[in-house]
């Protein structure tokens, strides 16, 4: 699909034959769903859609739009950038560079607050997610449990704008409160009378010295600020959290965190090592090799 070739046959079901082979050239992840994703957006339909639209023909504009979107895909810039949103918890997001992209490590960390939320239907001061980024964890969470209140915080202004535009495209703005601050840095009126129930964050896990090693679509484009922080070894935030928490959360209150592949026992650790807290429990997805949900109580 190389500039000049606008007066041949370009059919949905061409393009994406063509998309699929140069994106496999270009060793971009799932070849084929990267075509269908990036293809559906030029064409404005959804990808479902494509299936019955195989002999549709491209027009100038459509062509134009994909000849822009493989060549960005081909610098590994990431598909859910380019096409603005993602899906997480069989829910689309809206997603920019201002944000990391939701994964499905940190859907079982959803799950595990939803089936505690459920378990506990006498919660009074909600539930605080840290680092809310595109806000696909307060909003899973407040979309699948009515009645749930969330406070959502990030350091981005910009981080939190998106998350608010997702909190009103799933219809749970009314149930979240947004604040702009540094991790529990809160003001007052933020804090819940007796703290919050549950304290839940996907904090940036990943040691600065391994940050270059991150696959490229990952380190050149998504917030650096949302992977690591200066000078840290992937554990600041949860030291942060482990002895910054208190008063902020009720007794008997909970913290889920997602860790890094190979955190699980530091983190249990630091938690553990303040005397506040006990491991209520660890947690994986089944297709998952690796620890990822970390669960701790307070007494």
């Amino acid at each position: 699909m190389a500039e000049g070739t606008s007066s041949e046959t370009w059919t949905i079901g061409r393009l994406l034959q063509w998309t699929t082979g140069w994106l496999a050239r270009h060793e971009i992840d799932q070849p084929r769903l990267s075509a269908e994703l990036l293809i559906a957006h030029a064409f404005g339909c959804r990808k479902i859609d494509l299936y019955t639209r195989f002999d549709v023909v491209a027009g100038p504009e459509q062509l134009a739009a994909m000849r822009e979107l493989v060549r960005k895909a081909a610098e590994h810039e990431p598909i859910a950038y380019l096409i603005g949103h993602k899906e997480f918890f069989s829910l689309d997001f809206e997603v920019t560079p201002a944000v990391l992209i939701p994964r499905p490590e940190t859907e079982t960390l959803v799950q595990k607050t939803i089936d505690l939320c459920r378990g506990r239907p006498e919660t009074q001061g909600g539930i605080l997610d840290l680092g809310t980024g595109s806000g696909c964890i307060a909003v899973s969470v407040a979309k699948y449990v009515p009645g749930v209140v969330v406070t959502a915080t990030d350091i981005s202004p910009e981080a939190i704008e998106v998350a608010r535009r997702n909190a009103e495209r799933h219809g749970v703005a009314g149930r979240i409160r947004f604040w702009t601050a540094d991790w529990l840095d809160l003001p007052p009126e933020a804090l819940p009378p007796g703290g919050f129930d549950t304290i839940v964050s996907n904090p940036p896990y990943i040691p600065e010295s391994r940050v270059d090693t991150l696959d490229r679509n990952v380190r050149e484009y998504e917030p650096r600020i949302a992977l690591t922080a200066p000078g840290s070894d992937g554990l600041v935030f949860y030291r942060r959290l482990a002895s910054e928490c208190e008063g902020k959360l009720r007794p008997g209150g909970s913290v889920l965190v997602e860790i890094g592949h190979d955190q699980h026992e530091a983190v249990v650790e630091i938690f553990t090592a303040t005397g506040r807290f006990t491991h209520a429990g660890t947690y994986r997805d089944p297709s998952d090799p690796h620890d990822r949900v970390v669960h701790v109580r307070t007494g």
